[in-house]
């Protein structure tokens, strides 16, 4: 695959100064190499303003004849998903390209029989199985919609997702097992759908084996619908800006927004992008730890490595159960290649000590991955001395559910890797530091807001059902700029660093929650009058939430107060969501027109008490002092 493949630092940069001059050859050349129904017209047609972004206009094609049917004929014994249950006690199942295949045309002949129709949106709520990958492929063959929801958030959650999108059907599993728990999947459906009037069907995975509450004449069976239909199943013709799938992400406002992704650009970013920062080699078994309710379970779970033809991974557990070295051990009994994992993962098993990691062997592995998050130097020694063994690069990747792929990364002992820098750009991505004033800063060792000045092809197209809103959130901050929300520094070498969201966002374990929406969540607490929550740096999780809370009165209880504030936060987002230290002030520090301040409310959590810059300005300068003596530490 000569126009895909980059494995010298000379190239890199070939490429990269072809995909610069030249961007619409560029990528028809890495397009050509796919499988298409029908080539397509013009290349690109684009301009950020409203915005408006269309790549390979007029082609015709379906990303799961480029995962699943074009690798048959070559790999179809070839194993393609490597299943690891929650209990290593319990067997790993492995699925072949044409078992995989099979199972996928046959769920997607069940979902026509349920009524669905390219186009329609399906909601996706299921535990880290093969069913789930299976679900979301089936989707795609047929052209509907998907949007998948990590099994962990609230009821609430998913009711917003279904009634934004308007889903028809949702598929679910009966549990989960994550760790020492087990919980019902099904309950939180049934508990959702009682806000939402779209949905006409449930197709409910037998998991675990528990006897959910079935509604007649809604609910069904995964394994009694598989045994009504065949496996052929012809994909259906996309176009190439049909839609593929949303994902709700959070801003800074308390309403999720749809990240809307569509089919040919995605899928050319996807294989391109996958191979060239991970290196990628025949036979080679790469793990990707994230849910695929997250993008990169999306992207670099499903999608990048079926459309490469390789062996991925899928992960029922988490990395600490029954013992901190469930990972590595994974690693040896499949004898992993690629580790991709997030730095908060990273950091969790550092706090577990080293005794785990060396007790496993770790020799098959050549490329480690970071994401999520900007992985700090400690961290990253860890992971390269323990896990590396000092001979693994390590590709810290920075990319945004927004923008579909990596954008910004080295490529895996290639080109050149720097530790807690992100590294280069991919070819075709065009990223500018701008200042204040939006103006772009040429030179390097300098620091600004990140941006792109020209689109790629898995990039955002809209916000559904609101593309004001994407136009707002993205492209009207900086005229005729994509504009990250990162600010970033460029070493003197070129290569960038990501030092954190500059807007109302917080990373949470490489997870964005916008302070809106916690805060919302927080205040249904009847006795909560009034919050703020600000982001924090933590040793596992990167960043941590701090809540400032105002009461009615001042709680007699305080820890009554604080499990009941955590319960609202979990039932309106999710457990992840909870904040991680609460304090009840009487006050917050505000501006005489209401806004509050929250960069002062950032310095305190962060205790930076020295610095809080002028108070003079604000409506009660006092209540900073408050807030500062009675600082949780």
């Amino acid at each position: 695959m000569s126009a895909i493949s980059i494995n010298t630092p000379e190239e890199y940069q070939k490429a990269y100064k072809k995909s610069i001059e030249q961007p619409e050859q560029f990528w028809e050349e890495i397009a050509s190499e796919l499988l298409w129904q029908k080539r397509w017209d013009k290349v690109l047609e684009w301009n950020f303003a409203e915005p408006s972004v269309k790549w390979f206009i007029g082609g015709r094609m379906n990303i799961t004849e480029n995962c699943l049917d074009r690798h048959l004929s070559q790999r179809g014994n070839q194993t393609a998903i490597i299943w690891e249950p929650n209990d290593p006690r319990d067997k790993a199942r492995k699925i072949t390209y044409s078992e995989l295949y099979s199972q996928v045309c046959h769920f997607s002949n069940v979902l026509l029989r349920n009524g669905v129709r390219k186009g329609d949106r399906v909601c996706i709520y299921m535990p880290m199985i093969p069913e789930l990958t299976i679900a979301v492929l089936a989707c795609a063959r047929i052209g509907a919609i998907h949007s998948v929801v990590f099994a962990g958030f609230s009821a609430q959650s998913v009711a917003d997702r279904i009634n934004d999108s308007q889903c028809s059907l949702v598929i679910t599993a009966d549990g989960l097992r994550r760790g020492a728990r087990q919980s019902g999947v099904k309950t939180v459906v049934d508990e959702a759908l009682k806000q939402c009037q779209s949905v006409h069907r449930v197709i409910v995975f037998n998991h675990l084996g528990w006897e959910p509450n079935m509604v007649s004449g809604r609910d069904v069976w995964w394994h009694t619908e598989m045994q009504q239909v065949d496996g052929d199943c012809k994909a259906e013709a996309m176009d190439a800006e049909d839609m593929l799938f949303i994902l709700y992400t959070s801003g800074s406002t308390g309403k999720p927004k749809g990240v809307v992704h569509t089919c040919g650009g995605y899928t050319v970013y996807m294989e391109y992008t996958f191979r060239n920062v991970f290196q990628l080699r025949e036979k080679d078994v790469f793990w990707c730890t994230a849910d695929v309710g997250w993008v990169t379970g999306h992207s670099y779970l499903v999608y990048g490595p079926l459309l490469a033809g390789t062996t991925t991974v899928m992960f029922e557990g988490i990395p600490t159960w029954p013992d901190a070295g469930r990972f590595w051990q994974v690693i040896d009994k499949h004898q992993v290649n690629i580790f991709y994992t997030a730095p908060t993962a990273i950091r969790s098993l550092m706090a577990a000590g080293v005794d785990h990691v060396l007790s496993a062997s770790l020799s098959s592995l050549r490329v480690l991955g970071s994401v999520g998050e900007p992985i700090n130097e400690e961290a990253w020694h860890w992971y390269n001395l323990h896990v590396g063994k000092e001979r693994c690069p390590i590709v810290d990747t920075w990319w945004q559910t927004e923008t579909g792929g990596i954008m910004i990364s080295s490529l895996a002992g290639v080109t050149a890797s720097k530790p807690s820098h992100a590294g280069n750009p991919l070819p075709g991505i065009q990223p500018v530091l701008l200042n204040n004033q939006g103006e772009v800063i040429e030179e390097n060792g300098v620091e600004g807001y990140l941006a792109i000045r020209f689109p790629w092809p898995s990039m955002i197209r809209t916000t559904y059902g609101d593309h004001e809103r994407c136009r707002v959130n993205y492209f009207d901050t900086y005229k005729g700029y994509y504009f990250t929300g990162d600010g970033a520094k460029r070493d003197e070498h070129g290569l960038y660093r990501i030092i954190g969201r500059v807007d109302d966002v917080i990373n949470v374990s490489g997870h964005r929650f916008g302070t809106a929406e916690i805060e919302n969540a927080i205040n249904q607490s009847k006795h909560v009058v009034e919050s703020a929550v600000v982001g924090y740096p933590h040793d596992i999780k990167g960043q941590g939430i701090y809540a400032f809370v105002i009461c009615e009165v001042t709680p007699d209880n305080p820890e009554l107060l604080r499990e009941e504030i955590y319960e609202s936060v979990s039932r309106e987002i999710g457990r992840i969501a909870k904040p991680d230290k609460i304090q009840f002030v009487s006050g917050l520090p505000k501006t005489r027109s209401g806004k509050i301040m929250r960069r002062i409310l950032r310095k305190v959590a962060e205790g930076e008490l020295s610095n809080l810059g002028d108070t003079s300005t604000l409506l009660d300068p006092l209540v900073v002092d408050q807030i500062v003596a009675e600082r949780i530490l």
